[in-house]
């Protein structure tokens, strides 16, 4: 049986915010108390976005789930939008 080459196909760039040049940054901790940037991560309504609108890694959207909980325990982000 041959091999055949087969073109490599370009990957999509992520979009992920704290990966910065391809390299992500250890330990996954998003700070609960920056509340302008949980906020862009957020809908009208309060809820958290998915992770397709976020372009964020798994790791990266748990570690947001788990800060956005906090600051809303906190009473800093409300637990229903506008």
């Amino acid at each position: 049986m041959r091999w055949v080459r087969t073109k490599r196909r370009q990957g999509r760039q992520s979009r992920n915010v704290y990966c910065q040049n391809g390299r992500e940054m250890r330990p996954a901790f998003i700070d609960y108390k920056d509340v302008s940037t949980l906020k862009k991560f957020m809908t009208s309504q309060g809820r958290i976005q998915s992770r397709k609108r976020t372009g964020l890694s798994a790791v990266y959207q748990r570690a947001l789930r788990i800060a956005i909980q906090r600051a809303r325990f906190m009473v800093l982000v409300p637990y229903a939008g506008d």
